[in-house]
């Protein structure tokens, strides 16, 4: 397993596919010296993505997966419970 730049722990290999115009841009970041290689920036832009979901959680948009539809947390019209 590959070890990871930044905190040297072994990490799974992902393939994934993206579109064109983002690996344009993740080419860019790298040109530009921003990020050492493709990895890196990958690896990094993915974490803050991840870090910024889990703050932000979902839009209004999207509904989640087995979400509580409009009844609350516990399932009462007038009760939420964080």
């Amino acid at each position: 397993m590959p070890l990871s730049r930044s905190t040297g722990v072994e990490m799974p290999k992902v393939e994934i596919t993206i579109p064109e115009h983002l690996e344009m841009q993740i080419a860019q970041l790298v040109e530009q010296g921003e990020f050492l290689n493709r990895e890196e920036a990958i690896e990094d832009l993915l974490s803050t993505g991840l870090k910024a979901y889990k703050t932000s959680g979902p839009t209004d948009d999207e509904e989640e997966p087995g979400g509580l539809e409009d009844d609350g947390m516990m399932g009462h019209d007038d009760e939420y419970v964080f």
